[in-house]
């Protein structure tokens, strides 16, 4: 997963042929180098399709043959999508990809001109000459189950963002024509509650449908837990409504439509958490994750497809930096500057692992008492979200550890390594 500089700047030899690719959503630029740096062809273009894949192999081929290159490596900037079926067509040549940060090409342009500009020809130079000093890594696509879990888990979040949209444009509409329907519903996703809007959606609607006529209709659907009580607030709310009334046939409309969207996008949401769940009982120990309290199989999935493999990775400090929670410190001298996370990783791994600890310090007692020993030690305290971010880092190494030497979560293992104080343990 993670090799050293020097295994990545040896892979780069005489016999290979450094090959930089700006991407593009329908163009591609690439130029050629050897290992010392020195330029072979000029700057190549070739289509996002199939003809212009055929004729950039044809192109690799002949500078192969006039240069006695046996090896090629093509350095991509992996920005936006348009790089994804490159490089498979990449692999399948027998190609070997080099991912190279997009910060670096950045701050790497101005080398060679002083002048930090981006064009579609500068650009393909800035990434080879990164590649042959060792400055990229080997990109990591996920096969098989992984691959499965994580397009999976994509589209999850895709639709949960569609979802929060759609929400947030039915309390608009509130707002607008029945501000007083969140008095009687708090939770709008109630379905009872969507029913009728869905289908006598304007106040003047439900008190002409009145109470009984509200009831009837849930009985029709077999709803529970709802009676005339219930009935009889959303009428009375209704006649008391000053939401706007100069708009009924749109606002009506714009209801029903938001509610059936709202609806058709929870069954698809329920159908991908079926699809997961089913797809992760092919990977070994992750219900074991679930066992620590506080950590759901929404959170253990969700850790997998970002992570994919775990066995890639050859000790849990590679996931932190993986994750981009490597510490960096900014000192000089005498002066010692803060220490801070690298930022330089996954982000949404970053946003998993949050959204997993926060619950935890208030769920989970072991958790909860790391947390409390870290901001209120004596000597050096965190703050709390420097202590929310060392209890990530924890969480990743017992992710790890079960995962990949799949051994069962010990509560009295998590915490005996850390020395607190008597009155903490108390």
């Amino acid at each position: 997963m993670n090799c050293s500089q020097n295994f990545k700047i040896s892979q780069v030899t005489e016999e290979a042929l450094i090959l930089g690719i700006d991407v593009g959503s329908k163009t591609h630029y690439v130029r050629a180098f050897d290992w010392r740096g020195l330029e072979l062809s000029k700057v190549f273009k070739f289509k996002n399709s199939f003809e212009g894949f055929q004729n950039f192999v044809l192109w690799v081929n002949d500078l192969c043959c006039k240069n006695s290159k046996s090896k090629i490596i093509a350095g991509l900037e992996p920005t936006g999508h348009y790089w994804f079926s490159l490089g498979e067509f990449l692999k399948e040549n027998n190609i070997t990809i080099a991912i190279v940060n997009p910060y670096h090409v950045k701050q790497s342009k101005e080398l060679d001109d002083n002048i930090q500009t981006k064009n579609d020809s500068k650009d393909p130079k800035v990434i080879a000459k990164l590649v042959i000093e060792g400055r990229y890594s080997f990109p990591y696509i996920p096969k098989g189950i992984y691959g499965e879990i994580r397009a999976t888990d994509k589209l999850k979040d895709s639709i949960t963002k569609e979802i929060i949209s759609i929400k947030n444009k039915i309390h608009r509409w509130l707002d607008i024509y029945f501000p007083e329907y969140k008095e009687v519903y708090s939770n709008i996703e109630s379905k009872s509650g969507l029913l009728i809007l869905k289908e006598f959606a304007l106040p003047k609607n439900i008190v002409e449908l009145s109470s009984e006529g509200i009831v009837k209709r849930w009985k029709q659907e077999k709803f529970k837990a709802v009676g005339l009580n219930k009935a009889k607030k959303l009428e009375e709310a209704a006649k008391k409504s000053i939401g706007c009334k100069n708009i009924t046939f749109s606002a009506r409309r714009e209801i029903k439509l938001l509610i059936e969207d709202y609806e058709s996008k929870q069954k698809h949401l329920e159908l991908l958490n079926e699809d997961l769940n089913k797809l992760c009982d092919e990977i070994p120990m992750i219900k074991e994750l679930t066992k620590i309290n506080g950590i759901g199989i929404g959170t253990a999935v969700s850790f997998i497809a970002e992570v994919g493999d775990i066995n890639r990775f050859k000790s849990a400090k590679q996931v932190q930096k993986y994750a981009g929670l490597a510490l960096k410190e900014n000192s000089s001298g005498k002066h010692k500057g803060l220490t801070k996370i690298s930022k330089r990783g996954r982000k949404k791994l970053r946003t998993i692992l949050f959204r997993a600890v926060i619950p935890l310090v208030g769920k989970n007692e072991e958790f909860s008492l790391i947390y409390r020993y870290y901001i209120e030690r004596k000597e050096n305290p965190l703050k709390k979200k420097q202590a929310l971010t060392v209890l990530c880092c924890k969480l990743i190494r017992i992710f790890f550890t079960i995962l990949s030497k799949k051994i069962k979560y010990d509560e009295k293992k998590m915490v005996s390594d850390i020395k607190r104080p008597l009155e903490l343990v108390a």
